[in-house]
């Protein structure tokens, strides 16, 4: 049997600390499916100002990376815990900023695996304090 993996995110800037963590949890089993947040809910969440990518273009440039088998879109909590659902992984592979917190769709998986964030490498931080900052920030 195929032993799958899940991930999530905006993925909006793609930078080296998404490609590692990629890395991690395909390393964790046969198929990654990786989850992205609409367009809507990553401006619900990050700000009218973003995506800076649109929902097609970080579709394709994650369909790109070798250690992405399949992805798809959510628009809301309960569609991402759907698609966790639908797809039933034998693994969660997420940041470690949510241990001890609820991680959407865990009931529908074997477990959940936390990945240490690369602090230096953040689309947040970065564009707060390089490339994006004229562009983006208020």
């Amino acid at each position: 049997s195929v032993m799958k993996i899940w991930t999530n995110g905006c993925f909006d800037i793609l930078h080296r600390g998404h490609i590692e963590m990629f890395k991690y949890a395909k390393s964790l089993g046969d198929e990654l499916i990786v989850g992205i947040d609409s367009d809507e809910k990553v401006r619900r969440d990050k700000g009218k100002k973003r995506p800076i990518n649109n929902l097609h273009d970080r579709t394709e440039m994650l369909k790109s990376i070798k250690y992405v088998d399949r992805v798809c879109w959510f628009n809301s909590p309960e569609e991402l815990s759907d698609a966790i659902k639908y797809y039933k992984p034998d693994i969660i592979v997420i940041g470690s900023d949510w241990k001890g917190k609820k991680v959407i769709g865990q009931e529908y998986a074997g477990k959940v695996e936390f990945f240490d964030r690369i602090e230096e490498y953040s689309t947040t931080i970065g564009c707060d304090r390089r490339c994006c900052k004229k562009y983006m920030c208020s």
